[in-house]
């Protein structure tokens, strides 16, 4: 491969939509950067997202190391990353590191997303420390990690900006937080993630940068299986493969035809099954 091979960074690719959307970035014929907390196999763990403490602490399957060797079993490079999203050295180094190594960036897919304490608090639960740090893993930090690709990309003549938005960004929950709806607190962040795509494109679109809002549904994750491994995840919103995210992503990433999608709610699935990207 050489310096000509596109290059994508993917964060939170050790399990889930990201590793997903990293293998499928391969497939594409993506070098692939990588980043999570997780770093070995056997290090996953879940954590608490409530002061409720409704749900165990429970090992999840997933690391840096498996996306990787996955990627690589695909013919293309892998760079693992450790990074969390409250790290805000770990964060800034992230792209760097990408630069330094191979020298470019084409794609950013904004995937991780801080789900510890108050992603699923209620309304009376909610502290200002903890709805700071929801709004700083979820909305600041992840513009902070744009800023640093946009001008590499403007200098390259062009690139290409992928944020993982949410549903829960845009309907009222159906219920209280862990009994059938979400918290507030983590919509909130979502709702003010999905603001940046449009403001990428108003002020980068001329300098070919353009940005993309992916909504993947209600996508079943190793996380709601570990803590929940006997509930039937069809029912009520559905339960939608992580694959078909990933297809998106790097279909967004790679074709002329994705320019029409922008400024517009992308609903993973549906653009999925539209498109015919998974095979049957």
């Amino acid at each position: 491969m050489g310096d000509d091979t596109k290059v994508a960074l993917v964060t939170g690719a050790s399990r889930g939509i990201g590793k997903a959307s990293a293998l499928a970035l391969a497939d594409a014929g993506f070098d692939v950067a990588i980043s999570a907390r997780t770093v070995h196999e056997g290090e996953g763990r879940t954590e608490a997202n409530s002061v409720r403490g409704d749900d165990p602490i429970v090992p999840i399957p997933g690391s840096l190391e498996t996306t990787a060797k996955e990627i690589e079993a695909r013919g293309q490079r892998a760079l693992p990353i450790p990074m969390d999203l409250l790290d805000r050295e770990q964060l800034l180094a992230a792209p760097a590191t990408v630069l330094d190594t191979w020298g470019r960036i084409d794609v950013l897919f904004n995937n991780a997303v801080f789900a510890g304490g108050a992603t699923m608090d209620r309304v009376m639960d909610l502290t200002p420390d903890s709805m700071l740090k929801l709004m700083l893993g979820n909305y600041a930090h992840q513009v902070l990690l744009i800023q640093q690709v946009i001008p590499h990309m403007v200098e390259r003549g062009g690139g290409r900006i992928i944020n993982m938005v949410s549903g829960s960004a845009r309907l009222d929950p159906p219920a209280p937080a862990g009994a059938g709806g979400w918290g507030i607190a983590y919509s909130a962040s979502k709702a003010a993630f999905a603001r940046v795509a449009g403001g990428i494109e108003a002020e980068f679109a001329p300098s070919g940068v353009r940005a993309f809002n992916v909504d993947p549904g209600n996508v079943v994750t190793e996380k709601r299986r570990a803590l929940r491994p006997t509930d039937v995840f069809e029912e009520g919103f559905g339960s939608e493969p992580p694959e078909a995210t990933g297809a998106v992503v790097a279909w967004l990433a790679s074709t002329d035809d994705a320019l029409r999608m922008v400024g517009k709610w992308i609903y993973a699935p549906k653009l999925c099954e539209d498109l015919g990207l998974l095979a049957p």
